[in-house]
């Protein structure tokens, strides 16, 4: 059982008081799950990799969405990680391709842009293929930054670059905005009617 707590805590956000209670929730009452689980965890080891072309995960050397003959394969949206790719597919509007970055620019961390997959991306640009980036980093210190980097790098290529919007939420209260929440949208207002 340690040896489990031991290896749970060892996954992000989850503290050792989480990693045991999923241990002894596995081992005590669902045992069908443990065992669903360890099968699931080394098909995914040992079966999913890296797409060559966007870098998000996928079995075969190219990815479903870049094997999708429908994607318009002129607009790249640039994301940081595979969650995120995850998470613009889930709305199901954009119809262009990705390429994952695998990282962000942080020099106070020691990842600068050999850290992730920007030569990869400036090769893929250059191709000619591609006409518009779209950059869908983070709005932190690092996403900014790396976003900036980028557009930098494809303006020199003479390629067009756009960052997501960035602002209110639905749903959200002035009151308990911050700042720079409120900065970004009212500098990135639209016209009604």
């Amino acid at each position: 059982m340690q040896k489990l707590i031991r290896e749970f805590s060892r996954l992000p956000s989850l503290g050792e008081k989480s990693a045991t209670r999923l241990a002894y929730y596995l081992v005590n009452n669902h045992r069908e799950l443990a065992l669903s689980l360890a099968t699931a965890l080394r098909d995914a080891a040992e079966h999913v990799k890296l797409c060559k072309q966007c870098y998000y995960l996928s079995e075969d050397d190219l990815c479903v969405i870049c094997r999708n003959p429908g994607r318009d394969s002129s607009i790249l949206c640039v994301v940081e990680k595979p969650a995120d790719l995850m998470a613009i597919e889930r709305v199901g509007e954009y119809r262009g391709l990705y390429h994952v970055l695998h990282g962000l620019w942080a020099p106070l961390r020691g990842q600068g842009p050999e850290s992730m997959k920007l030569a990869e991306l400036v090769a893929r640009v250059k191709t000619g293929a591609v006409r518009e980036v779209i950059v869908a980093t983070g709005s932190t210190v690092e996403g900014d930054a790396t976003a900036l980097y980028v557009a930098r790098l494809l303006g020199e290529m003479g390629v067009k670059s756009s960052r997501l919007a960035q602002g209110m939420p639905k749903g959200g209260e002035l009151e308990y905005a911050d700042e720079v929440t409120l900065s970004r949208a009212f500098s990135g207002r639209t016209v009604l009617g």
